[in-house]
């Protein structure tokens, strides 16, 4: 019997089942995987409650990204091995000791992560490599804002910005927080309780502002980050897990600048080619020991209401995984 999370009703992750089910026979051309781990992303929530763009019919699982075993290859099923470890790509169903997926889902584990680091990393990864590298185009040297830095995008916001050579100021709400932004190459560290984030940033960059911000909160943090960055800077909008801010276009005019919306998958569906070359890429740099997540939490598959709570109450620092055992 395979066990999985079903959501059969909208709302808190409370709501939310665990049930068993027979495993199904292979169809031509899929790939069983026993996951060993799966990861935790904001929209898992928002989708758990129908407040995702992406609203399945129910019932359904959630989890976007897991990482495990390839224990069956279906007949027409290339270039898979029964006993690879992989990286499994979803847009739900990961919450589950079993998947039944095709090979383009499938992507080979780095050999410098366990199972719980892999199920946590091309999403969060995938979404800071877009926004910096495809939307925001960040050069060495530019000044690089990234709020909510120590959670799951944030903290590998600050990883990339470093690497591609930005100066890279992380805002959170924590000591601890900052610490481990500061462990992934945080050059500045800027708590919210402490002082205004933007009079920060100013003081940092002496009066001249960001180039780039890295914003997955929104809200009233979107709004005043209008009111520290450079001339031409770029403000990209990965979520809004702090409510929907709004774009004062005066100020947006007057500092020449742009906002950018982030959909690192969406982007992949429409040109594949580019998903490719941000997959590569990622890969590498997880083999060469210069990207890897932060996994704070780690919690057996029937703690899936816990976890998710984690990143509710943002106790999170990094990502959480769903160990199966």
């Amino acid at each position: 019997m395979v066990r999985a999370v079903i959501c059969r009703e909208l709302g808190a992750p409370e709501h939310l089942l665990l049930e068993e089910f027979p495993s199904r026979a292979l169809k031509p051309g899929e790939v069983r995987v026993a996951i060993r781990a799966a990861g935790l992303n904001f929209p898992d929530v928002l989708m758990a409650a129908g407040e995702y763009q992406l609203k399945p019919e129910l019932p359904f699982t959630p989890g976007m990204e897991a990482a495990g075993d390839v224990t069956e290859v279906g007949a027409e099923a290339k270039g898979v091995t029964v006993g690879d470890k992989v990286i499994v790509k979803m847009r739900h169903g990961a919450f589950t000791d079993e998947a039944v997926v095709t090979p383009a889902q499938l992507t080979p584990m780095p050999s410098t992560f366990d199972y719980a680091e892999a199920a946590t990393y091309l999403a969060g990864h995938g979404t800071a490599y877009h926004a910096l590298i495809d939307r925001g185009r960040v050069a060495p040297g530019e000044v690089l804002l990234v709020h909510g830095a120590a959670g799951g995008v944030g903290l590998a916001a600050v990883e990339i910005g470093k690497m591609l050579g930005a100066t890279v100021i992380a805002t959170a709400s924590s000591d601890e927080k900052l610490a481990v932004a500061k462990s992934r190459g945080a050059d500045h560290l800027i708590r919210y309780d402490r002082e205004p984030f933007r009079d920060a940033v100013k003081r940092i960059t002496d009066g001249r502002g960001a180039d780039v911000v890295f914003d997955p909160v929104g809200g009233q943090v979107f709004e005043d980050s209008m009111r520290c960055i450079a001339w031409g800077a770029r403000l990209l909008v990965i979520g809004f897990t702090g409510g929907i801010g709004s774009a004062k276009t005066n100020l947006l005019l007057i500092k020449g600048a742009s906002v950018l919306g982030v959909r690192a998958g969406e982007a992949a569906r429409r040109d594949p080619a580019l998903g490719e070359v941000r997959l590569k890429a990622l890969l590498r740099w997880a083999d060469e020991g210069k990207l890897r997540p932060n996994v704070s939490h780690r919690l057996p598959l029937q703690d899936y209401a816990k976890a998710m709570r984690l990143l509710i109450d943002r106790k999170a620092i990094g990502r959480v995984a769903l160990v199966m055992e």
